[in-house]
């Protein structure tokens, strides 16, 4: 199931010399999008300091449980029964990362579904920065309907030939990344570069075992009463009041959610942690953003929202904002 190709790279007669010497394109298929979700496949494709591409690599991943939804990924139990388990592909993975800014097309998801998979390998992914295209095509104002990739790729004239496979992906999102690396060095734009902290949390919850086929949608499947219960760390970052519509996020804003989500609760406060917003479990004045799907409802956050003036945004919205929040001034 691997494959690698070298291509000969051409560069550019400037380039900003602050701006990382390799890239690591990256895309995973997995079984569902909760902390407890495996990696099913994996591509990488790796990129020189001017986006040519080096070499590909790509493998399936036996998740050891339920493969989630098939129809999207189109990865069935049987065909991962005889894949490599993680720990098994774990190094070859890393020398891909290896020196090399991650780059995803949200960039958090797949940095922390990676994370977590070393994690339970008692191991550490050789990352120490990532770049999230959409955060990119933001910083360049290109003029897209939305952010999905197809939309970036579209923008560049890239074809899609295998949607939702880790390869392809990788692939068309390598392309795009290119020209959007060329047109960040010309303007002169600061790429968004952010920290990638390794995860020493490990656990295995229990799971369906591999053969056990899923018949709901992306969660649907898994008992939803179990969560790990934890603490998470203090925001290291000063609250600077509330959010702005049409600005920014900015580290240190007290976040809150209210109501049902499409992605699991505590994979969105995950993200919103992990970009550095602090996640507060109750609304109050100090509260900078609620995010809800449901703005009319009566609930407690959404009731004191409407009192206290609180910004709202939905789920969407929120995922979106993620991908380009302001660094703190100071912490």
């Amino acid at each position: 199931m691997l494959e690698d190709r070298t291509t000969a790279a051409s560069s550019p007669t400037a380039w900003p010399a602050a701006y990382p010497h390799g890239y690591a394109v990256v895309d995973v298929e997995t079984t569902g999008l909760a902390r407890d979700d495996r990696i099913i496949s994996a591509a990488v494709y790796r990129l020189d300091g001017r986006g040519e591409v080096e070499d590909h690599w790509y493998t399936l991943v036996n998740p050891e449980r339920d493969p989630g939804p098939v129809w999207i990924h189109g990865l069935t139990s049987e065909v991962l029964e005889g894949a490599p388990l993680f720990q098994d592909i774990a190094e070859e993975f890393a020398t891909r990362l290896e020196g090399r800014v991650l780059v995803a097309h949200n960039a958090v998801f797949d940095w922390q579904m990676i994370a977590r998979e070393y994690a339970r390998a008692k191991s550490e992914a050789p990352v120490r920065q990532r770049l999230c295209t959409i955060a990119l095509s933001k910083a360049l104002e290109l003029p897209l309907p939305n952010h999905k990739l197809e939309s970036l790729a579209a923008h560049f004239g890239v074809v899609q030939q295998r949607a939702h496979h880790a390869l392809d992906d990788a692939r068309v999102l390598a392309e795009a990344f290119r020209p959007s690396l060329r047109a960040a060095a010309e303007s002169g734009v600061r790429l968004p570069l952010h920290e990638c902290r390794p995860l020493t949390e490990w656990w295995e919850p229990p799971a369906p075992r591999i053969g056990q086929q899923a018949t709901g949608g992306y969660g649907s499947y898994r008992p939803g009463s179990w969560r790990p219960s934890r603490k998470r760390p203090a925001c290291p970052y000063p609250n600077p009041g509330r959010y702005e519509e049409g600005k920014r996020l900015k580290q240190g804003m007290r976040v809150a959610f209210s109501g049902d989500t499409s992605v699991e609760r505590e994979l969105l406060e995950d993200r919103a942690t992990e970009a550095g917003l602090h996640v507060s479990t109750s609304l109050s004045r100090l509260t900078s953003l609620l995010v809800t799907n449901d703005p009319d409802s009566g609930t407690s956050k959404v009731v004191k929202a409407r009192q206290y003036g609180t910004p709202v945004v939905d789920e969407a919205a929120f995922g979106q904002l993620l991908g380009d929040v302001e660094p703190a001034s100071e912490p």
